[in-house]
């Protein structure tokens, strides 16, 4: 088995709450001058800088994952990650359509930046990505499989826009086998007071919205191999 350092939750400039310096380029850079093997782009319900994340991943020697923080209709927010690219454009596809369509007000909720291969701003994305969708909790695991990805609860002990603050308990048909924490000294109450956990493997990552929040090499996953696709089974996969 392969240990790999990871940062599995991170925003781009294309999150309207994302600071216009987490450009593809600069969070790539970062993830490798910290010394960190996987990343994951997941911006608000959308992939479309994941193109030039990966390709500025594949120039920084770091595996950039094409993945989405997705807002489900109970405003409870889900990772979704996939094993290509194709899929988690695929999969953006069908979310926008998903949406409230509010448009975004730069102004007031912040720019929301597509960006090239170069860094440069090839366009800006119209509706509000910060807003719930109408796909349900209990669906998004079925709906991230179903495009060949994997999907687990992201900050579980946030006290906003996580399963526990928004739904108060994890529901009994979940099939979730992995969660993430933000700080990991929450993790023995939480599985304590929701014992659904103790069977989860457990991740935690940044959620960076800032360059500087861009987890240090301090937590690693074990993987077959550096492909992608393993190292989505491991993290579904309880060492």
């Amino acid at each position: 088995m392969i240990p790999l350092y990871y940062d599995l939750h991170l925003h781009s400039c294309l999150s309207p709450c994302g600071d216009d310096d987490m450009t593809p380029a600069n969070i790539a850079g970062m993830a490798s001058i910290k010394g960190l093997d996987v990343i994951a782009l997941t911006d608000h319900n959308s992939c479309k800088n994941c193109p030039a994340a990966m390709f500025q991943g594949r120039e920084y020697g770091v595996i950039v994952i094409p993945g989405m923080e997705l807002c489900t209709a109970e405003e409870v927010h889900v990772i979704c990650l996939f094993p290509a690219l194709e899929n988690a454009l695929a999969f953006d596809d069908y979310v926008y359509e998903h949406m409230l369509p509010i448009k975004n007000r730069e102004a007031i909720f912040g720019k929301q930046q597509i960006m090239d291969e170069n860094d440069k701003v090839t366009g800006t994305v119209e509706n509000l990505l910060i807003n719930a969708t109408d796909i349900t909790f209990d669906d998004a695991f079925s709906l991230t499989a179903s495009y060949g990805g994997i999907a687990y609860p992201a900050h579980v002990d946030k006290s906003s826009t996580s399963v526990l603050s928004n739904l108060g308990f994890v529901p009994p048909d979940s099939t979730f086998t992995c969660a993430e924490f933000h700080d990991l000294k929450n993790l023995h109450r939480i599985q304590k007071e929701h014992p659904y956990f103790l069977q989860c493997n457990i991740v935690s990552s940044s959620d960076a919205h800032y360059l500087g929040d861009i987890r240090e090499p301090e937590y690693q996953i074990f993987s077959e191999s550096k492909e992608i696709p393993d190292i989505l089974n491991a993290l579904q996969t309880k060492a």
